[in-house]
């Protein structure tokens, strides 16, 4: 099958329908002359401006939100993969760590490269023994590793929700935990 296009026939109505939408020269030169304000107290040649004034504000704190949200899911995805990363790590080095909570943060820090380090909080819970823990450090508490028994390790991080250079939320913390067993 062969398709032809008559180019003719398309210039005709294009020719025709811009002769119907050329203004006269001297109509041009009047609304040149009155502005802008003319045309918002002619009829509605002024109305779609004004609506997008309205509504525009509305529609980029919305979209604000939106993205604000979505660096705070974002954080929580990271940290709750870097603090499984981290168990895991924990349930590998069982029997050859001397500090368990400091190793399993410097796994957890290379898991969530996009987090900053200094502000993940982290407590790990071996054989069902929480240690004393000086910040993120719980020397001499290899101990409480015992093979064959689960390990835990919960993390904390403080999640900032700017809207506009105002903190929505001051309060808030996101959460995460993972429990390794080993068989």
């Amino acid at each position: 099958m062969k398709t032809t296009i008559d180019f003719t026939q398309i210039a005709k109505v294009l020719k025709l329908t811009v002769t119907r939408a050329t203004v006269s020269p001297q109509a041009q030169v009047g609304t040149r002359r009155r502005g802008i304000g003319a045309l918002l107290r002619n009829g509605e040649q002024g109305q779609a401006l004004v609506e997008i004034a309205l509504v525009m504000p509305a529609i980029l704190a919305l979209l604000t939100g939106i993205l604000t949200f979505a660096v705070g899911f974002n954080n929580q995805l990271t940290l709750t993969n870097a603090t499984g990363a981290g168990a895991q790590y924990l349930a590998l080095i069982r029997t050859s760590t001397t500090d368990p909570c400091a190793d399993t943060l410097t796994a957890m820090q290379q898991a969530a490269p996009s987090l900053t380090a200094s502000s993940i909080q982290i407590s790990v819970t071996m054989d069902g023994v929480t240690p004393t823990q000086t910040g993120n450090s719980c020397p001499g508490a290899q101990s409480d590793l015992v093979a064959g028994q689960p390990v835990s390790v919960t993390a904390t991080y403080p999640c900032t929700l700017l809207v506009y250079g105002s903190q929505f939320l001051s309060s808030c913390q996101l959460h995460a935990k993972a429990t390794e067993y080993e068989y």
